[in-house]
């Protein structure tokens, strides 16, 4: 009987998750049923900030540049999206720890997470003979022999790493990812499945009904965010930017993991190649960044309102 009743709310909350209305086939005087949003609100973090600068290039820092990027990326969305509210984690040069970060996020209820980044690798160093030395060195019987020995010249050159990639949490973080999809499963849960649940006292985020419905919503971000992710990848190689895919991260982004809903983290290329510097920093740089991205979330968006049959742009 329990596994039964278990059934009968997982069912319910589905059919919540993809529509709250079917369409009436046949005229009639009764309003018509509210349609839910497919994506009602992004958030946007803009990465490091304040003391925590990031990666180095030569001139300018990962924090700037990501605070640049995301900041026109909020004004191009909030122009392709008029009926989607657009928020920042951080729109001046302030610290935010993670934590911080993911609170924000998750206070604000985001349906979507957009963490701008900049990527960076170590120099390249060439060794090369410019001559040889001979010194005196102890041989067989601690007697004194010369001996020849080379001189090199090191040279360090700019890394030549080059590219983008965009992030989302790693499947061995799925428990953590449970547990933030359980702080907002209330919010995905229709009238009928809420009256349910209190009736039978399983409000509480430890029950096992919410914790499978929590796990079930953990699967959709991660399937939400790995295709947003890809497509975004899609989009760089068509304006001719080198992809370097969409990948899972395992270590080093707590944050994707810790926000209840879909994350990405977009890598927009390399800090610490001087070509690649020159084009973050660049006005035409950062808006072809902003326009794969503004153009993904859209593909992304369509994408839900297909699935949840609802109209949209």
């Amino acid at each position: 009987m329990k596994i039964r009743r278990i059934i009968v709310i997982l069912c319910s909350f589905l059919m919540s998750i993809q529509a709250f209305a079917l369409p009436n086939p046949t005229p009639s005087k009764t309003p018509a049923p509210i349609q839910k949003q497919a994506l009602k609100r992004i958030i946007i973090d803009a990465g490091h900030g304040g003391s925590d600068i990031g990666a180095r290039g030569r001139y300018s820092t990962e924090k700037d540049i990501s605070l640049a990027i995301s900041l026109k990326l909020e004004a191009q969305l909030k122009q392709a999206l008029p009926d989607v509210e657009i928020l920042m984690t951080r729109k001046t040069d302030v610290f935010n720890s993670v934590i911080e970060k993911a609170d924000i996020a998750n206070r604000l209820k985001g349906d979507l997470f957009i963490c701008i980044h900049v990527n960076s690798a170590g120099s390249r160093t060439i060794k090369e003979v410019v001559g040889y030395k001979t010194i005196s060195v102890k041989g067989k019987k601690g007697k004194k022999v010369k001996k020849r020995v080379p001189q090199y010249k090191v040279t360090r050159l700019p890394s030549t790493a080059i590219g983008t990639e965009t992030f989302i949490f790693g499947v061995d973080k799925s428990d953590e990812r449970v547990a933030a999809a359980g702080e907002s499963v209330d919010e995905y849960l229709d009238s009928v499945s809420l009256k349910i649940l209190e009736a039978r006292k399983q409000t509480d985020a430890n029950d096992p009904t919410k914790q499978m419905l929590a796990s079930i919503m953990a699967q959709q971000y991660f399937q939400r965010s790995a295709k947003l992710a890809l497509t975004i990848e899609e989009e760089f190689q068509k304006v001719g930017r080198v992809s370097r895919q969409a990948q899972q991260r395992k270590k080093g982004i707590w944050v994707l993991q810790a926000v209840s809903m879909p994350a990405v983290l977009v890598e927009t290329g390399f800090i610490s190649n001087p070509d690649e510097e020159d084009y973050l920093n660049s006005e035409l740089g950062q808006l072809e960044i902003c326009d794969v991205i503004t153009k993904s979330v859209r593909v992304y968006k369509k994408s839900l309102e297909n699935q949840i049959g609802v109209g949209g742009q």
